[in-house]
C-alpha cells in the first residue's frame, strides 16, 4: 500500500471516529428517551398488567393478541373495534396525505415564482403549521359546532344548507371534518419541503425549454417532477408517519367516537379508560409494527434513498 493510500485510509478512520463521537450522545439520549419506553411497551404487550396495580402482573404470551378459549377467539387480532381503528387510520392517512401533497405542490410552485410580497406570503403560509395541534383542533371544534359555529352560520347565510350540521358528531361528516382540519394545518409543511427542493433546481433546463418553446405543463411533468421526486417522496414519508400515529387532532375533535377512532386513540382508550396496560400495550405494539412495515414497503417499492441528493 502506498503512503498516499495509507494516509487516506487513516483520514477516513479519523472521520468515522469523529462522527461516532458526535453521534454517541444523541444515540444515548434516544436510547433512554425513546428506546427504553418502546422496549417496555413491547414487554407489557405480553403481560396482563393493569393500571390500577402496575407492579403486579403475569406473563401471558400472545394472549393479548390472539387466544383461543372455550371455543372462542379473543384478543386484539379478532377485535372489530381495533380493525375499524386500523381502517380509519389508513383511510385518514391516504386521503389527507394525498390532498396535502397536491395542495402543497401547488402552493410551493406558486411561492417559487417571483412576484411582489413573496417573502411575506411565505411567512404567512406557515402560520397554520406553527399553531399547536391542540390549539388548532379546539379552534376548529368551535368553528364546526352545530349550534354556534361560524361555518354553519356562513353556509346557512349562503343557503347551502337548510339546518345546522354537526360536523364532528355525525358519522357521515366526522372523518371528513378531521381530514379538512388536518389538510389546513399540514399543507404548509408539505409546501415548505417541496419549495426547498424547487429552490435548488438548475435553471439551465428551464432556460433551454423556454428557448425551445416547450409548454410549461410538459416541462413540469418531464423536468420538474422527476427532479424533485426524491424530496417529494421524503416529504410524503414524513407526513405519512405523522398521519399514521395521529392522536391529538382526532381525540380533541371527536373524542372516542368509533367512526373516527385511530389506532393511537384506541390504544389510549384501552390503556387509560379501561386501565388495561397489557392490552393497550399490545395495541401500541401493533401500531408500531404496522407503521414499520408500511414505511419499509414504501422505501423498497418506491426505491427511495433518504440520503439521495436532488440533482
Amino acid at each position: 500500500m502506498s503512503m498516499q493510500a495509507a494516509n487516506a485510509t487513516e483520514l477516513t478512520r479519523a472521520r468515522v471516529r469523529s462522527a461516532w463521537m458526535f453521534l454517541l450522545p444523541m444515540i444515548v439520549v434516544l436510547a433512554l428517551v425513546a428506546g427504553w419506553p418502546l422496549v417496555r411497551t413491547i414487554y407489557f404487550a405480553f403481560t396482563d398488567a393493569n393500571l390500577s396495580d402496575i407492579g403486579s402482573y403475569s406473563f401471558i404470551g400472545f394472549a393479548n393478541f390472539l387466544e383461543y378459549y372455550e371455543g372462542e377467539w379473543f384478543g386484539l387480532l379478532v377485535d372489530t373495534d381495533w380493525w375499524r381503528a386500523v381502517w380509519n387510520t389508513l383511510w385518514f392517512t391516504v386521503i389527507s396525505v394525498s390532498i396535502e401533497t397536491v395542495l402543497g405542490l401547488v402552493v410551493a410552485l406558486t411561492l417559487n415564482a417571483h412576484f411582489p410580497g413573496r417573502g411575506v406570503l411565505r411567512a404567512a403560509i406557515l402560520i397554520p403549521w406553527a399553531i399547536p395541534t391542540i390549539v388548532s383542533a379546539k379552534m376548529w371544534g368551535w368553528m364546526l359546532h352545530d349550534q354556534f359555529g361560524i361555518l354553519n352560520d356562513i353556509l346557512l347565510s349562503l343557503g347551502l344548507i337548510a339546518k345546522p350540521v354537526a360536523w364532528t358528531a355525525s358519522p357521515d361528516t366526522a372523518m371528513w371534518a378531521v381530514i379538512m382540519v388536518d389538510v389546513w394545518k399540514t399543507t404548509p409543511f408539505m409546501a415548505l419541503l417541496i419549495l426547498a427542493a424547487l429552490q435548488i433546481l438548475p435553471s439551465d433546463c428551464y432556460e433551454a425549454a423556454k428557448v425551445d418553446g416547450i409548454h410549461p405543463v410538459r416541462v413540469f411533468f418531464r423536468v420538474t417532477l422527476p427532479l424533485i421526486r426524491p424530496a417529494l417522496m421524503v416529504a410524503i414519508i414524513f407526513r405519512a408517519l405523522d398521519a399514521l400515529r395521529i392522536f391529538d387532532l382526532i381525540y380533541v375533535l371527536t373524542s372516542n367516537s368509533r367512526d373516527t377512532m385511530s389506532m393511537s386513540v384506541y390504544a389510549r382508550q384501552q390503556l387509560v379508560d379501561f386501565q388495561e396496560v397489557g392490552y393497550g400495550s399490545a395495541a401500541a405494539t401493533a401500531l408500531f409494527l404496522i407503521i414499520a412495515v408500511l414505511i419499509a414497503l414504501t422505501l423498497t417499492f418506491g426505491k427511495v434513498r433518504l440520503g439521495e441528493d436532488v440533482r
